[in-house]
């Protein structure tokens, strides 16, 4: 009898062992770890260290995927106005200025110049006695003419002014040298073809820029005299060795 018994206990101990290697939850529950599974019938079956990995599983995956798009939405707000604000006409707005210093409002203002492209010069008095020379600026605007064209524009008078004021900031007197001045709507389209730092809306066609020097000072002391007048535009091109001014809206590159 004790040797049925215990026959019967092992026949039933091996049943149990093969109906659990052929249970359909043993293949279910990877399904149930990666999230996929839609039987709750299976969730109820599976053990209880099983629940708790799949959400954990879950949760880690949306973080992982979601940290990115914040990256690289970030990045693509700060990109596009990162990329064009010091370079190719000045497309950032400049910050809150300082105080601009002291200005002489009541000395006579006079200009002398050297054109680079044809090694004209000239020295006037253009403004004085509280009013511009109409004869000057004539002469001005002739001397600033496009070279290529041979074409000339009425140029703006408040221009010399940031000129003339920029030498009294870093104190230079001596002859300024004008690499361009206003240029024609063909002249500057060819300098735009050729060249990755010409505006293609460039201020010089408007007769209100100019690319200077101040032979024997450092650029970058001319750039900062200009801009702690906030009087508009400046350029800074320390490799080619020249600023740029203009009395378009204020702005630094």
């Amino acid at each position: 009898m004790r040797f049925y018994v215990l026959s019967l206990a092992a026949v039933l101990a091996f049943a149990g062992t093969s109906a659990a290697q052929t249970n359909p939850a043993g293949s279910v529950t990877p399904e149930v770890l990666r999230g996929t599974s839609a039987d709750p019938d299976t969730k109820k079956k599976t053990p209880a260290g099983a629940k708790t990995a799949a959400p954990a599983n879950k949760v880690t995956v949306q973080k992982a995927a979601v940290a990115p798009t914040a990256q690289r939405s970030t990045t693509q707000r700060a990109t596009p106005e990162t990329l064009r604000a010091a370079r190719y006409g000045g497309f950032a707005p400049a910050p809150q200025p300082d105080p601009p210093p002291p200005l002489d409002t009541v000395s006579p203002r006079s200009l002398s110049l050297v054109s680079f492209n044809t090694q004209e010069t000239i020295t006037v008095t253009y403004w004085s006695n509280g009013a511009y020379h109409r004869d000057a600026l004539d002469k001005l605007n002739h001397f600033l003419r496009d070279s290529r064209d041979n074409l000339k524009t009425e140029m703006d008078p408040l221009l010399f002014d940031v000129l003339w004021h920029t030498m009294q900031i870093v104190g230079y007197g001596g002859s300024i040298e004008v690499l361009s001045a206003f240029r024609s709507p063909s002249t500057n389209a060819w300098l735009a073809s050729v060249s990755r730092g010409v505006a293609r809306d460039s201020q010089h066609m408007n007769g209100n820029a100019m690319d200077i020097r101040f032979p024997g000072v450092a650029v970058f002391k001319i750039r900062q005299a200009a801009r702690s007048l906030n009087m508009g535009g400046v350029g800074f091109y320390p490799r080619s060795g020249f600023v740029h001014l203009d009395t378009g809206p204020v702005r630094y590159w």
